[in-house]
């Protein structure tokens, strides 16, 4: 390799690129301020043991079996994935529970259980829906680095039937609203809004292909999330990259009219060819890592901030309702808790994801688990200056 790549992040993002770099020829250096890799995918220690405080199952398997297999590896030779028949069980106030599955005909049938044969008809049609949406963006939107205006637009119009969740205008909640009766269902698919840091009031419809995203299948990594990103790491040094972890970098410094070294805190100076930026975009908008990177960011691009979250992590020992891995308690009503957060406020009444990690298809939870909740909070901190 002739090119001298250098990745600013080791979470999953950072990790990915620099994967995907070092199977087309350049040399990289990984950069990160923590003493693991992963970022969010990180653990808490718990008298249970680590306890996942970040993403808590896999989905779009497929991403990451390409990515091995870009360095002549298999995924799983690496970690070792279960799949989740059961993608979550969620729970609401009335007394009402409803899970939904990787079979459609089985969540199909529980919906007519839990909410009757019309939403069970209309949760027909919304799968349909988010399927065309997701078949249709997968290419041009979710898995090219620069989407084009015109390739989203050709991929519209061999669409028709999906326009309307297209319109720009029309949120995830009011499409929601005209394809089931049910608020709970309502409730339930707007949900998968907040998988982006969205509100279902701020969200556009075609946002609900995410839940095609989650039905094609959720795996579990065992041992956590943090097992994928350290087998990424492992494959990334096998094939000749050099990780620093504990190195934060103050600033990138710029030559010849492009940023071509990084600073770190102990003032060492690292020159690269390229500078991948994998942590978050606001800091260099901020202008943290000094004024020629602020150049790289829009303050469009990063205002109005996404949601935030509280996370939870712990060992207990649960009662009462029977968990699954996945777990979701809702509170009444949508707006109850998304009207506060958009205030920047905290709901009374917000909704709680639960992930009983030592749960899950073929596994007998010991006495003492570890468990993970996760709920909704408006972004900290104002506006950038």
């Amino acid at each position: 390799p002739d090119t001298h790549t250098l990745v600013i992040g080791a979470g999953f993002g950072g990790l990915s690129a620099a994967l995907w770099l070092i199977a087309n020829w350049h040399r990289v250096t990984l950069l990160d301020a923590a003493e693991t890799v992963g970022g969010k995918a990180r653990t808490v220690p718990s008298a249970a043991g680590p306890v996942d405080a970040g993403p808590t199952v896999l989905t779009m398997r497929w991403v990451f079996e390409d990515m091995f297999a870009a360095l002549g590896a298999r995924l799983d030779d690496h970690v070792t994935l279960t799949e989740e028949p059961v993608l979550a069980r969620h729970w609401w106030p009335d007394g009402g529970a409803l899970d939904l599955y990787t079979d459609p005909g089985a969540t199909e049938a529980a919906i007519a259980d839990f909410a009757g044969h019309e939403d069970a008809a209309a949760f027909r049609a919304f799968r349909a829906e988010t399927e065309t949406l997701f078949d249709a963006f997968r290419a041009p939107m979710m898995e090219t680095a620069s989407p084009r205006l015109t390739a989203l637009a050709a991929a519209a119009l061999k669409n028709p039937a999906a326009l309307p969740a297209l319109l720009p205008w029309v949120t995830m909640a009011a499409r929601l609203s005209r394809q089931f009766r049910d608020p709970r269902l309502q409730q339930l698919f707007g949900r998968y809004a907040t998988y982006v840091g969205g509100s279902p009031y701020g969200s556009p419809a075609l946002l609900s292909l995410i839940w095609r995203a989650e039905e094609l299948g959720v795996w579990r990594v065992d041992g956590g999330m943090h097992v994928l990103a350290g087998a990424m790491a492992r494959l990334a040094e096998d094939h000749g990259a050099e990780i620093r972890l504990t190195t934060p970098v103050a600033r990138l410094e710029e030559q010849g009219g492009r940023v071509a070294a990084a600073v770190t805190g102990d003032g060492q100076r690292i020159n690269a060819d390229r500078i991948v930026f994998a942590g978050d975009p606001r800091a260099l908008h901020r202008g943290l890592l000094g004024r020629p990177a602020r150049r790289a960011v829009t303050r469009k691009s990063v205002e109005p901030r996404s949601l935030s979250a509280r996370v939870w992590s712990f060992a207990a020992r649960p009662a009462g309702r029977h968990l699954l891995h996945h777990n979701v308690f809702f509170g009444e009503d949508a707006r109850t808790e998304f009207d506060p957060i958009a205030a920047g406020k905290t709901p009374d009444r917000a909704t709680l994801y639960i992930c009983a990690e030592d749960r899950g298809t073929g596994r007998t939870p010991p006495h003492l688990e570890r468990f993970e909740i996760i709920e909704n909070a408006a972004p900290m901190g104002g506006e950038s200056e």
